[in-house]
Order: structure tokens, then sequence, then C-alpha cells
């Protein structure tokens, strides 16, 4: 467990008690859990606030959206310091090659992120929400009585922020265990990320902050459709690569074409804002949870659906505007999926289902907890074709990632 674990090793297993240990972790995931928990129901609900002041205003905000970059740029220069990093920072931590996580790093998301939903940016949420929980479990577990290693921390952290704010502790806590290091999950962590991703479910609940979930009509599960399904996996994996490397590539060279982070920001902010009302007047703005339920409610859903969204995400994220990748993947691939599914014979929400979880697969190079999600969002009785497109969206990635600091150690 290293060295951090000496109380651990030394005491409890002399006496042959090494079994407490486990208590304390799920003490501590508990601890961590309620305070994250808390920390992501202000997050959403000034999201909810946000998406109310929305309505009926989106074209108007959209013209802000320059002027609110170089805000969000303004923030981060002028009081973010090592905060600016991101998802990059706990990364760095976990590897090693940063001593802390600043506390600014909460305060200067969270207002970048509800900035940027704002004025209706192609963004996600999940980003700043696991952000939050590693940097409060990080900071927590310091001052404990007994150390922790910063890896169990870091994963409960993540666990505990993706579960209060999605409501899915089952997927969270595999999340918070494989998203540091694909390939390898440090079992030593389950115990506080899953007590730590149940309790932040668990307070949010109490917000009235639930997952979302949709009902599937009926479909056999034939050998045919799983060859189908196999395919459409394929699909999702190139999908995934594709968004990964696209938004590396493009955030590296708006970097080199406007160095001045407040001109890249204006600039671009102009652009997006443009490209926003442009299609379809902000129909790809936002989270992207309006094409999701369109998607499972029969409603309408283009062909193109799936690449605007993608273009529109990679564009506002690479220009300096703040918020998750992960909440957009979703939105991608069940358009993709319902897409794909209406050519090849699939039932199209069985199909925008399973796109919905094998894109998170392969945009985040992770396994168990895209299958996880898939099942407490869509029902456990579909879980061969979801554990089969995952698989296949996950091998077939190419170690891609949307988190350019993961270790991999994968073959």
């Amino acid at each position: 467990m290293g060295e951090n674990m000496t109380f651990f090793e030394d005491g409890f297993k002399k006496n042959g008690l090494i079994w407490l240990r486990y208590i304390y972790f799920a003490f501590v995931g508990c601890l961590i859990g309620a305070i994250i928990g808390l920390a992501e129901t202000i997050f959403c609900l000034g999201l909810n606030w946000i998406f109310k002041i929305r309505v009926g205003h989106e074209m108007s905000l959209l013209i802000a959206m320059p002027f609110v970059g170089l805000l969000i740029i303004f923030i981060f220069v002028k009081y973010g310091g090592q905060s600016k990093e991101g998802m990059n920072l706990v990364f760095k931590v976990d590897q090693g090659k940063s001593r802390t996580i600043t506390y600014r790093l909460v305060p200067c998301m969270v207002l970048s992120t509800w900035l940027t939903h704002l004025v209706g940016g192609s963004v996600g949420r999940e980003g700043v929400a696991v952000q939050i929980g590693a940097t409060l479990s990080y900071r927590i577990g310091k001052k404990l009585p007994f150390s922790i290693p910063k890896s169990m921390l870091l994963e409960t952290g993540i666990a505990a922020g993706f579960s209060g704010l999605f409501g899915t502790p089952i997927a969270a806590a595999f999340f918070g265990l494989e998203v540091l290091v694909s390939g390898a999950i440090r079992y030593e962590g389950l115990c506080s990320a899953l007590t730590g991703s149940f309790m932040a479910a668990y307070i949010s609940s109490l917000f009235g902050i639930h997952a979302e979930q949709f009902a599937l009509p009926h479909v056999s599960i034939t050998f045919f459709l799983m060859l189908r399904v196999i395919l459409l996996g394929i699909i999702c994996a190139f999908i995934g690569m594709f968004f990964s490397k696209s938004l590396q590539f493009m955030r590296n060279n708006l970097a080199k074409l406007w160095p001045n982070p407040y001109q890249r920001i204006f600039i671009m902010g102009i652009i997006c804002a443009g490209l926003l009302a442009l299609f379809d007047q902000g129909r790809y703005s936002g989270l992207g949870v309006n094409l999701i339920d369109a998607a499972m409610h029969g409603q309408t859903i283009y062909p193109w659906d799936w690449i605007l969204k993608l273009v529109m995400t990679v564009l506002v994220l690479a220009s300096g505007f703040q918020g998750g990748e992960v909440m957009p993947l979703f939105s991608i691939g069940t358009c993709l999926g319902y897409w794909i599914g209406s050519l090849i014979g699939i039932p199209p929400m069985f199909a925008a289902a399973m796109g919905y979880a094998a894109l998170f697969a392969a945009g985040t190079n992770t396994l168990l907890a895209p299958i996880a999600i898939g099942m407490e969002i869509f029902g456990t009785q579909y879980f061969l074709p979801i554990f089969i497109v995952c698989a296949i969206a996950f091998l077939l990635n190419k170690n891609h990632s949307i988190y350019v600091l993961q270790r991999n150690l994968r073959l």
C-alpha cells in the first residue's frame, strides 16, 4: 500500500486487525462523499438557475460569448494560478509531477463553467465536478489523523464528484478507479471510492439531483442484433478517437495561431457564437441533454446532429471556455447511435443507448464505468449488448483519451 500506510501495516497488521483499515477507509469515503455531495449540489443548482435564465434569451446571450470569454481568461490570469491546468493538474499530482491541488481551482472552474453555460457554450459539466471532488478530497485527506495514499484520495474524490452530479454511484466509483491509469485498477481504493460515491449521490439526491433514467422499448437480443451492435461499437471507437484527437489538435493549433489567450478566446467566441446561432438557433449549445431527450423520446434526430455537436464542443473547449467533455460525449454518442441504428437495422432508441455508453468508453479510455452507467441509465436487462459495445469501443480506440495526461498501461 506504500509508505503512507505504515500506520495500518505496522499497527493493525501486527495485532491481526488489518481489516480495521477498511472501516477507516469507509469512514473517510463517507466523510469526503458528504462534503463533495454538498459542493456538487451547489454547483448543479447554480447551473439549473442559469438554464432557467437562458430560457427565451438564447440568441441574445450568444452575442455576449466573446466578452464573457474575456472575463473567463481574466479570472484565470488574475486569480487562477495553477488552477488553469484543470484536470491536468489532478493527473500531475497523481503522477508526482505536482505537489498539491490549489483550493482556488474550485471557485475558478465553477465560475468559469457557469459563465460558459450562461452564453450557450457547447460544453459539459462533469469536468468541473470531478475536479471539485479531486481537489476537496485531496485537501481533506491531508488533514486526516492517519495518512492515506494520494492516489486513493484522488480516486475517491473523482468518484464522489461524478456521482454527486450524475447520481450514478456504481459507474462513478469505477470511473474514479479507472480514469487516472487506463488498463490498471488500483483496488485498494475501491472501499473509499464506493462509500464516497454512494454518500455523494445520497446527499445530492436530498436536493432533487437524480440520475435521469430512460425506459427502452423491449428488444430481443439475437445473434444478428449482436453483430450489428459490434459494428456500432467499432464505429464508436473511431469517433471517440476522432473526438479526442480533434480536441487536442485544435487546442494546440489555436494556441499557435493566437498565443495571446485574450485574443484567442475573443475571436473564437465570435466564431463559435455565430456558428451556434447559424446551426438551428442554438440546438448544439449547452450540455446536449436536448438531443439525448429527443432521441430517447422518438423525436427528430438529424443525421448531422452528432457531427455538429462534436465540432461545436471541440471549438468551444479549444478556445478556452470551460466545462466538461463527458456530457457532450453522451450526446454525440446518442445521436450517432440513433442514426447508425436506423441505417443498419437496430431499433433507433436502443442503438442510441448503446452509443451513449460506447462513446463514453472510447472517449475516456475506460471500460467498467461506461458499462455500469449504461446499466444504471438504461437497465440491467441490457447488460450483454452494453458490455459488448463498450468493450469493442474501448479495445479499438487505440488508447486515445480526452485526458491527455492519462497514464496508459494497456498493451
